[in-house]
């Protein structure tokens, strides 16, 4: 039996911008993406902890070091400049795999710095 569980977040990173007029996605610093075990293109829930929106899109690498963290596109729509976030990815794993997965969780300092 395959289930979904937590592969890995980014918890309380503070949104830089959104961008309406963009394709849609989450563009985020490089760094934290690295340090998450997020890839460019990976499926993400973002919760955002100022108005209780979640929505699910993509992730777009940010430039490293920036602290960007932009809502694009449709997104832009569930959060504004200053928001908090928690960005979520998952991974279908074999249920006996599952019990033993530690998930990568990430806790960005002020400036969405590592």
């Amino acid at each position: 039996m395959q289930i979904e569980i937590l592969k890995s977040k980014v918890h309380r990173v503070v949104v830089t911008e959104a961008n309406l007029n963009y394709v849609g996605s989450l563009t985020l610093d490089e760094d934290l993406m690295d340090a998450a075990n997020m890839i460019e293109n990976e499926k993400i829930t973002v919760v955002n902890a100022n108005n209780g929106e979640r929505l699910e899109t993509y992730l777009i690498k940010g430039q490293r070091g920036s602290g960007v963290c932009c809502l694009n596109g449709p997104a832009a729509r569930k959060g504004m400049a200053g928001d908090t976030v928690v960005v979520i990815s998952y991974a279908s794993m074999d249920f006996e795999e599952a019990k033993k997965f530690k998930p990568t969780v990430v806790f960005p300092k002020e400036g969405n710095k590592l």
